[in-house]
């Protein structure tokens, strides 16, 4: 809880900082790297760094936190924080590295604001980032507790590596020790770990498709602007290892008996995908909505196991969306206008950011309630954080 004597500073303050916060976070992580550049070893991603997107989920994050504590006095944006601590926990963030962030962020934050930043300020927004910082630290260590085994990188064995759609390859791992395996949920994901061909290690989340305990199936896009899916379409073969963490992930299946609806574009379906397999693998009952857009048929990644496994429901129908349409689907791109939506569904979204807020819209717009609109974000997402 934000207290009463920083709450109005805040308050006033919040344009200002918020104004700046994009500038003030790029002069962070130029501070950090320059006095830890082992953090850009295994940990941040460098092509993340090079295209702004870190600094945007960064400076995201942070206004989002502070306008929830100004506008809802007492509590804390629930969902903001269990997507980043999944994150972070994914990537093996520690509770001492926030100290860190914190001396090279206000140290940023101070130079930014030289001639305005009095001890008031500071104090007030001290306060904020580490009720931020806090409340991320226990949500951490409550899923790394949750895990079978207390590692944070495992070795699996590449079992399988095979073209998926164009321009995307799925990889299956075995484990390859006998560390315990934590089951992923439907819709999670894991970090893999890969080197470079410089040397740097480079870190990069990958939707599960399919989790059987035993095996762990992703698939990548290799035009997806980062370094690893290239090293793995490139370099990697059957047989190789690759360091994988724990799965992690909030935006899982939620128990019940109500519809559901799966909206994904691109190779935004293979947490959709993920769950529609456990559907499938239940033979639930359950009304289930299958929709995706592509831009060809033969760029859908995960056609032969999506469509299977709608086939293997009674309950469940596909609907797609192709920019180049064939028979049987829509042409152009989604539209949730063009879908008879059924009442009381829980919606899950994964593709591109345009993609998930035109569809989150037009739900919102048909009278779908924000709290049963469940979205997977891989990147900054400051547009859904209120």
């Amino acid at each position: 809880m934000l207290s009463e004597k920083s709450r109005p500073v805040i308050e006033a303050t919040l344009p200002l900082v918020g104004s700046r916060i994009g500038a003030i976070t790029p002069k962070f992580y130029s501070r950090l790297f320059a006095a830890h550049p082992e953090l850009l070893d295994g940990l941040f991603s460098r092509s993340n760094q090079r295209s702004g997107n870190q600094q945007q989920a960064l400076a995201g994050s942070i206004a989002a936190f502070a306008t929830h504590l100004v506008n809802n006095p007492g509590t804390l944006p629930e969902a903001v924080l269990s997507r980043i601590a999944h994150k972070h926990a994914s990537l093996g963030i520690t509770e001492p590295q926030y100290q860190v962030v914190y001396e090279h962020l206000f140290a940023a934050i101070a130079e930014d604001l030289a001639g305005v930043i009095t001890p008031e300020i500071a104090e007030a927004w001290t306060e904020v980032y580490w009720l931020m910082a806090d409340a991320l630290i226990k949500l951490e260590k409550g899923l790394y507790a949750s895990q079978a085994n207390d590692r944070m990188w495992m070795p699996w064995r590449v079992a399988a590596k095979t073209p998926a759609g164009t321009g995307a390859m799925t990889f299956t791992l075995e484990p390859a020790d006998d560390t315990p395996v934590t089951p992923a949920l439907p819709g999670q994901y894991i970090s893999v770990k890969v080197v470079l061909p410089e040397g740097l290690r480079q870190v990069r989340q990958y939707s599960l498709s399919a989790d059987a305990g035993t095996s762990r199936t992703f698939t990548t896009k290799l035009d997806d602007g980062g370094e690893v899916s290239p090293v793995l379409h490139r370099d990697v073969q059957v047989g190789d290892i690759l360091e994988i963490s724990n799965p992690y992930g909030e935006i899982t299946l939620k128990e019940g008996d109500g519809p559901v609806v799966l909206a994904s574009a691109g190779i935004g379906c293979t947490p959709t995908a993920s769950i529609l397999r456990s559907l499938a693998e239940a033979g639930t009952d359950r009304q289930v909505l299958v929709l995706h857009a592509e831009s060809t048929l033969d760029s859908w990644a995960l056609r032969g196991q999506m469509t299977d496994d709608v086939e293997r429901l009674d309950s469940a129908e596909l609907q797609l969306w192709l920019e180049q349409p064939e028979a049987g689907a829509r042409e152009g791109f989604m539209s949730l206008r063009e879908v008879d939506l059924p009442a009381n569904a829980s919606l899950y979204l994964c593709g591109p950011l345009p993609f998930m807020q035109k569809i989150r819209n037009e739900a919102i717009d048909a009278g779908v309630p924000a709290t049963s609109i469940h979205y997977e974000v891989f990147g900054p997402d400051i547009w859904l954080a209120s």
